[in-house]
């Protein structure tokens, strides 16, 4: 993949930076309002430096363990994001064709690709077949079959894993709570006891894996303990049986701070340390699937106050980001801290942060006490990197906003804004009309 050149604002130098947070004006040595001045708003930048860090961190922590990273395509598919996971040695969890073609198109080798998600078609499985990926984590019986078909016609044998649900509870928000029973992942250990049991009759898959994911933004390491140790006893119970579990994939979860002083998320030397405890009797290959704890504090979203409006019961703070571009704050009531960019002491005012479409919950944040803010001004959404521009939309013609990766006092522009053009290319009038 050919790589977008970086470029200096005039007067920065490069310096290294650690966290997303360190400075509102700030961020891996690029000053971010003469950034927002440059490439427009809104727009997302994301540091380099902080995904770098968080990777060799969770290296660090899985340090004598068998085991490999691939990171959840979903949470931030930019390219440039994703060249950077590759170059960190990491692979991909995909759960589409396009997160498969967009990770090979990072420089992501096949052999460290897993598929994951209960909608696979069977064109997208042929296409993963034909690329040689690592492994698919099957989700049901339906999928099983298609997966030996498919694998049957090509000649070929696939390694695939069980996707377990263990009916634990996250803990978490309940749009993204995904190992209870009521959810729609995975099957239970009884339906995937019997798939072990009659898998003498697949020829063309060989099923030697677990695989446990049961939500995401946890700040416990209690249901991830709970929900790996139910998988290593089923591990012990599939071997004895006769059935050799040569990969077990723990999925991914870890939660982020947020919320200061409300989230506290856990340390990764202690999520390491939950792993080789419960799977300590297991000498095969681990495999993670982080994707918000890499990238979500790496990511801010840069926004221009339009004005203020002032209500009967409230202030309104009508910026030109909107839930197009930040979807999180009305999908899941989540919490992003916002900030001026600004240090110049103000009063404090409460406002209600919206955005210019026209649907009430495109509403960023309710009754938020922040330094008095003017028309112009420029604000700072925090901990965007994750669930952000990924889940971006064009919902009342608004094109999706660009993305901006900064690496020590140097921007690149890894998306531009899009046309208006560009929003409406697979459009057309009915013209030419058919018979189906």
């Amino acid at each position: 993949m050919e790589r977008v050149q970086p470029e200096s604002l005039p007067g920065m130098t490069p310096t290294n930076t650690k966290t997303a947070c360190a400075d509102a004006g700030g961020l891996d040595g690029v000053d971010l309002p003469a950034l927002a001045n440059r490439v427009g708003t809104p727009c997302y930048a994301y540091s380099a430096g902080t995904i770098r860090q968080r990777a060799g961190d969770l290296q660090a922590a899985l340090r004598g363990l068998d085991a490999g990273v691939c990171y959840a395509v979903k949470a931030n598919s930019n390219l440039a994001i994703l060249q950077l996971m590759a170059e960190a040695g990491f692979g991909a969890d995909i759960v589409s064709g396009g997160e498969l073609w967009r990770s090979l198109r990072a420089g992501i080798p096949p052999e460290r690709i897993v598929f994951s998600g209960v909608g696979k078609t069977a064109g997208e499985i042929a296409e993963a077949l034909e690329a040689g990926i690592a492994r698919f984590n099957v989700e049901s019986e339906d999928e099983l079959h298609l997966l030996e078909r498919l694998a049957a016609e090509r000649g070929t044998v696939v390694r695939a894993s069980v996707r377990v649900n263990p009916d634990v509870d996250a803990n978490t928000h309940a749009k993204i709570s995904t190992g209870k029973s009521a959810n729609k992942f995975g099957v239970g250990i009884d339906e995937a006891r019997n798939w072990f049991a009659a898998s003498a009759a697949l020829m063309h898959v060989r099923l030697d894996g677990l695989h446990v994911h049961i939500g995401s933004q946890m700040l416990s390491l209690d249901p991830i303990r709970e929900a790996l140790q139910r998988v290593a006893a089923f591990r012990r119970e599939l071997v004895a049986a006769g059935h050799p579990i040569d990969c077990i994939d723990v999925g991914g979860g870890l939660g982020v701070c947020y919320r200061e002083g409300r989230d506290r998320p856990v340390a990764i030397e202690d999520y390491g340390d939950v792993i080789r405890d419960t799977l300590a009797d297991f000498s095969g290959r681990i495999l993670l699937e982080p994707g918000r704890w890499l990238v979500a504090g790496a990511g801010v979203l840069l926004t221009k106050v339009i004005r203020v409006k002032r209500g009967r019961e409230r202030q309104f703070l009508v910026v030109d980001a909107a839930m197009t571009d930040l979807l999180r704050p009305s999908l899941y009531d989540a919490w992003h801290d916002i900030v001026p960019v600004t240090r110049e002491p103000r009063p404090l005012q409460r406002y209600d942060v919206v955005g210019p479409v026209c649907e009430t919950s495109d509403t960023f944040a309710r009754d938020r006490e922040l330094p008095r803010c003017e028309p112009g001004e420029l604000l700072l959404i925090r901990t965007t990197g994750a669930y952000g521009s990924s889940m971006g939309s064009t919902f009342n013609s608004r094109p999706l906003a660009p993305e901006v990766l900064l690496d020590r006092g140097r921007y690149a522009v890894v998306r531009r804004r899009q046309t208006l053009e560009e929003m409406i290319a697979g459009e057309r009038p009915a013209q030419q009309w058919e018979s189906a």
